[in-house]
């Protein structure tokens, strides 16, 4: 049988394979199609956003806050996650988002649940793993309360990701191979191929595959991860279209634990090369995913539209860290402090062996629905209407290690021994979710808009413990241990009013309702084990104004949200807890942004100010109410000005700026996070090598070697610091056939 270039390579990513051989087979097929490839790239124009769930309006014309990073601006900063594209935005931040963990990101201040605020072609998945960027054409983010869009999510906004798809053109191909190389002695090979085929180009690929061993800055982390990822779509007729894509990827690396502060001292920022708490026998996490979706739509006449998509996704995860938590915490030393949230004041903290083998978690979402404009009188209505069914399991191990084998230092190197012994329970959970919405889009007269939403969410969510456990924490298995079952139903609308001011300025108000379901932890510390908490019902009010022309634009708006905030009511011991609704967390800002071109400079501006608080407590509210809200910086700026140089043709360089101010540690503000500020120099070089286009990077990120604590966060009741990078540079060749 004659071989092919897309019989692809997965069999090269088997364990059984060498990785030179899946770098092998990655520079073979390149090459085999490169043969028979046109001598251009044909750049099509991105799909309408899809995050925002008003169908095609452009994001200069919505009335909310949102961005698109496209995939130009992914290849220039070498993003290989998400928190990667999404800093270029002044709302993100990092909220405890370690190096070789899943993303967990802030925006306005609030945390993004990477349960329910993450999409994948406009369906939702789990963010709990490691999601690779090559085969993705852009990523999408709305700012603030998301209820109309997703049932249930926190209030800080809805990323989404946007696959690559084939070329619309029926000549257009794309041959592309891209190498790379830094931010320490990692290195990269990545090969996107896509075309059309069949009578009458019916059929459409796009074929995306990469390999990176990975070998960062920080000492001691090594590992590698694979992708393999397939688009197709299939023109049935002139009114339908078949979609489908699915996308397999594998990352195994050791974890990276956070510094802490030194008893009640912040310590002088570190370099951040060292893995302060890997030992000879830590294990490296693996985050496995397998992704796909399926989507066909038809063109029902007269402007309307038909779309019923189904996505699913499967996760296996081996989570392991050798974890640096407290120092003393169980009083086992007499003659040190007991401190259970920071290190000691001489760099000691308490060494855990921690693994949960084998999560499970799976993801199905089925969503039809159909979108159109009407004419009632004069007055246009455009519509959208749609209906989804939603399921989410997590299946966990019966019992995970998490057992203290020693003591560690942030200052000299150490020796413990591992301890895999399974003694700690894990929950499973089980979510199933009817979805309901509609959305109207009324244009009336003197350029007026009115934007209406509505999504009515029915649930059910189960949970149950793997195994109960003593007092002393010894577990005996016991599946389906204390099970909670609660259900109901919550709506969450979303309504707008934009004018056209001028035809490039807009101003525009909103006002919109999220909605998270928290529930106790399965813990045999709490009184109220198991049981659901009240919904948490966040509000957002929005004003904005923003202008466009062709040489310049900007945006600026002003929000206010408010969410309800749970908190643990403690003995002295904090043995016993009942965890309950306690208060609000309140957070405003301002966020103004903008791009102006001149000539040959390109320059732009992200920038925000938020005022993030703490109201109506009552655990403690003499400490808390009026406290600033950790890990939150008051001030973000993010900007970059671009030069392209005539002098030679193809070249361009860029000087990008991110400042984070100051952000408090401990809730009393007695220890705040100093701001910094660091710079990152890029140089693009666009040229052809004999007829092949090829595109040079230059990378050099923190080029005035800034130390510094980049994120301070409070996770799993113990206070984090995460120094920032110091400088690194990246060199990556991408090569067009």
């Amino acid at each position: 049988m004659a071989y092919h270039p897309l019989d692809f390579c997965s069999s090269f990513f088997k364990p059984s394979r060498t990785h030179a051989a899946a770098l092998l087979c990655i520079a073979s097929v390149g090459s085999a199609l490169a043969q028979s490839a046109t001598p251009e790239i044909t750049i099509t124009s991105p799909s309408p956003q899809q995050v925002s769930g008003f169908g095609d309006v452009p994001l200069s014309k919505a009335p909310f806050s949102a961005i698109i990073i496209d995939n130009q601006t992914l290849r220039d900063i070498g993003a290989t996650r998400i928190s990667d594209a999404l800093r270029l935005d002044a709302s993100v931040t990092d909220s405890y988002n370690s190096p070789a963990y899943w993303d967990i990101l802030s925006v306005r201040g609030y945390t993004l649940d990477n349960r329910y605020n993450y999409r994948r072609e406009g369906l939702p998945i789990s963010a709990e793993t490691m999601i690779p960027m090559e085969n993705k054409e852009r990523i999408e983010l709305l700012k603030g309360t998301s209820g109309i869009q997703a049932g249930t999510s926190s209030p800080g906004g809805l990323a989404n990701y946007v696959v690559k798809r084939a070329p619309t053109g029926n000549d257009d191909t794309v041959r592309a191979v891209t190498a790379s190389y830094g931010n320490g002695n990692s290195s990269s090979i990545a090969l996107d191929l896509g075309g059309r085929f069949g009578d009458s180009k019916a059929f459409g690929y796009r074929f995306n595959t990469a390999y990176e061993n990975l070998n960062p800055y920080i000492q001691n982390t090594q590992g590698h991860r694979h992708l393999v990822a397939l688009a197709m779509d299939w023109r049935l007729s002139a009114d339908s279209k078949l979609e489908w894509e699915f996308e397999q990827s594998e990352r195994q690396q050791v974890g990276v634990n956070g510094y802490s502060l030194l008893a009640n001292t912040l310590p002088a920022p570190v370099e951040g090369t060292r893995n302060i708490t890997r030992q000879n026998w830590s294990q490296p996490g693996v985050f496995a995913s397998t992704t796909g979706s399926l989507r066909f739509k038809h063109n029902l006449g007269e402007g309307w539209l038909w779309t019923t998509s189904y996505g699913a996704q499967r996760l296996r995860t081996d989570d392991r860290l050798t974890f640096g938590l407290g120092h003393n915490c169980w009083g086992t030393d007499p003659n040190a402090a007991v401190l259970c949230d920071r290190f000691s004041a001489d760099g000691k903290f308490d060494v855990y062996d921690y693994r949960s083998d084998n999560e499970q978690r799976k993801v199905d979402a089925l969503k039809t629905e159909v979108s159109g404009s009407l004419l009632w009188g004069r007055i246009q209505h455009d519509l959208n209407a749609s209906v989804m069914r939603f399921r989410s399991l997590d299946r966990l191990p019966p019992l995970q290690a998490y057992n203290g084998v020693g003591e560690g230092s942030t200052t000299s190197s150490f020796v413990t021994s591992p301890d895999g012994t399974l003694a700690y329970p894990n929950v499973n959970r089980s979510e199933y979710n009817t979805e309901l919405a509609v959305s109207d889009r009324i244009d009336l007269r003197q350029g007026t808009t009115v934007w209406l939403g509505l999504r009515n969410t029915q649930y059910v969510r189960q949970s149950s413990e793997n195994a109960v456990c003593d007092p002393s924490y010894v577990c005996t298995p016991a599946p389906g241990t204390n099970p909670t079952s609660n259900h109901g139903q919550i709506t969450t609308p979303w309504l707008a009013l934009s004018q056209q001011l001028t035809p490039q300025i807009q101003a525009y108000t909103s006002y919109g309702e999220g909605v998270e379901l928290n529930v106790t932890p399965n813990n045999p510390k709490y009184t109220n084990a198991g049981q659901a908490l009240p919904a948490l019902r966040s509000q957002q009010y929005e004003l904005g104004l923003k202008g466009q022309s062709v040489t310049h634009r900007w945006q600026a708006a002003v929000f206010d949200i408010t969410r309800p905030q749970s908190a643990d009511a403690c003995d002295p011991n904090g043995m016993v807890c009942h965890r309950q609704i306690d208060g609000q967390a309140h957070h405003r800002g301002l966020e103004l942004g903008g791009g102006i071109i001149y000539g040959p400079w390109n320059a732009d501006l992200s920038s925000i100010w938020i005022d993030a608080k703490r109201q109506n407590a009552q655990i403690d509210a003499t400490h808390i109410n009026g406290q600033t809200a950790l890990n939150v910086p008051k001030v973000v700026v993010r900007s970059q000005v671009q030069y392209r140089w005539s002098q030679v043709p193809g070249l361009r360089t860029s000087l990008r700026l991110n400042h984070e101010g100051e952000r408090r540690v401990l809730e009393d503000g007695s220890i705040n996070l100093p701001a910094w500020t660091t710079l990152d120099f890029a140089a693009h070089y666009d040229t052809r090598m004999q007829g092949t286009r090829t595109e040079w990077t230059l990378g050099i990120d923190n080029l005035t070697d800034q130390h510094y604590w980049r994120e301070s966060p409070k996770q799993f009741g113990h206070y984090y610091l995460y120094p920032g990078a110091p400088r690194t540079a990246r060199i990556s060749v991408r090569t067009s056939f």
